[in-house]
């Protein structure tokens, strides 16, 4: 529980020009691009960290000049009884990946990784992803990529990311461990005492997968969707006998992502100059999506509990799109995106893709001016502030999952 003394008087005659600003800054940007809940629900957010930033503030203080003759240095928190969970572990695919792929991958190659670290680091994206934000939302530091495990022993006390670029519940076109062994991965190490029960059991896994099986599917088919149906249900029944897995294994809370609207990818809508999404592929992204939700629901009655949630990046990536902007961490007004579905990197040409040479070392791909002002980095994933606006539309869910 955690208890909230409201600030002094002083504080909010000091502070009220910020609160007013705050809400004025709320309604001009999201009165036109979301629903009156949702509105609702942000606005009484950022009231109560508000609130919380005043009441520390004060404590702050009062601590301070109390204990001046003891300690120069104070740490705030709200109460004894909040937690954060100490780890987080993932599994899954490009969205998640933060180093695992080998450096073939064009994940390694420039301009990868020009935004964050500021050179390319294994990640698909011009910086940070999902599992980041997921991490800064729990207040711990990315878990370290499980192929580097042995590089640095301290950083395993944030986690693991047992994510792969290109791979997927089952195999895919891509070379590197599906979802099952990435969770065999996981019991090794568990097996090895690399993490104690008390470390899994007060963390947090994500799982993001599945779209490089439909990718797979499709091309084994030559396109067609005429048993996709059929294998929709496969691939939902394979990926909560990996979630009750990773439950089994110790971990209290684990949260899955739904596929993205997959007809919304540059990759599908450059036919259309960006401007236009396939309403074929979202059909059977939202079939996919349907069947998870509610064998999510039903794993959760069969525990008794809400130990598992859906992060849903079909609903955030489809308001982005719809809006052209996305919420802002730090509640400082939105992020605007001119044209959404256009990336920042392309291939000069079809069959080029970011980040490719030629066998002299002649780029093969164009880079926008401002990765800053796109939603979508590559032809498939979201730039670092396209995850960012995505994960920020994520927090009331990962808020009720966790604490």
């Amino acid at each position: 529980t955690i208890y909230i003394r409201p600030p002094s008087l002083a504080f909010l005659l000091t502070n009220i020009a910020s609160l007013v600003r705050l809400f004025t800054l709320l309604a001009l940007h999201f009165f036109h691009t979301m629903d009156t809940p949702t509105l609702l629900y942000y606005v009484l957010y950022c009231f109560i960290f508000f609130l919380l930033s005043g009441q520390q503030l004060v404590q702050g203080r009062r601590s301070a000049h109390h204990h001046h003759h003891h300690h120069r240095k104070h740490h705030h928190h709200i109460s004894a009884n909040f937690h954060r969970p100490p780890k987080l572990f993932v599994f899954g695919d490009s969205y998640a990946d933060t180093g695992n792929r080998n450096s073939q991958s064009n994940s390694w190659n420039y301009p990868y990784g020009i935004t964050f670290p500021g050179k390319p680091a294994g990640r698909f994206s011009d910086g940070r992803v999902l599992t980041d934000y997921v991490a800064e939302f729990m207040g711990v530091k990315s878990p370290f990529p499980y192929r580097r495990r042995h590089l640095v022993v301290k950083n395993l006390k944030n986690g693991m990311n047992f994510a792969y670029g290109g791979t997927g519940v089952f195999d895919t076109l891509f070379s590197g461990p599906n979802m099952t062994t990435q969770i065999d991965f996981f019991q090794q190490l568990l097996r090895d005492h690399v993490f104690t029960a008390n470390d899994i059991g007060s963390s947090v896994a994500l799982v993001t997968v599945a779209g490089n099986d439909y990718t797979t599917y499709k091309s084994k088919t030559n396109g067609s969707s005429q048993g996709l149906p059929s294998y929709i249900t496969t691939v939902i029944k394979q990926v909560m006998i990996n979630l009750k897995r990773i439950r089994g294994l110790g971990v209290k809370k684990v949260a899955v992502t739904t596929l993205e609207p997959v007809g919304c990818l540059p990759a599908i809508t450059a036919v259309s100059s960006f401007q236009r999404c396939n309403e074929t592929e979202n059909l059977f992204v939202r079939s996919h999506n349907l069947l998870l939700h509610q064998a999510v629901a039903k794993l959760n009655n069969e525990t008794k509990g809400s130990d598992f949630a859906v992060l849903d990046l079909y609903a955030s990536f489809m308001s982005i799109l719809k809006n052209k902007a996305g919420r802002n961490l730090d509640c400082a007004g939105s992020i605007k995106f001119e044209n959404p579905m256009k990336p920042c990197c392309t291939g000069i040409s079809r069959e080029y893709s970011c980040g490719d040479e030629d066998k002299d070392g002649a780029k093969k791909y164009t880079v926008c001016g401002n990765p800053n002002s796109t939603f979508f980095w590559d032809n498939v994933h979201p730039s670092q502030v396209g995850w960012r606006a995505v994960s920020s539309a994520l927090h009331p869910t990962l808020e009720q999952l966790i604490y």
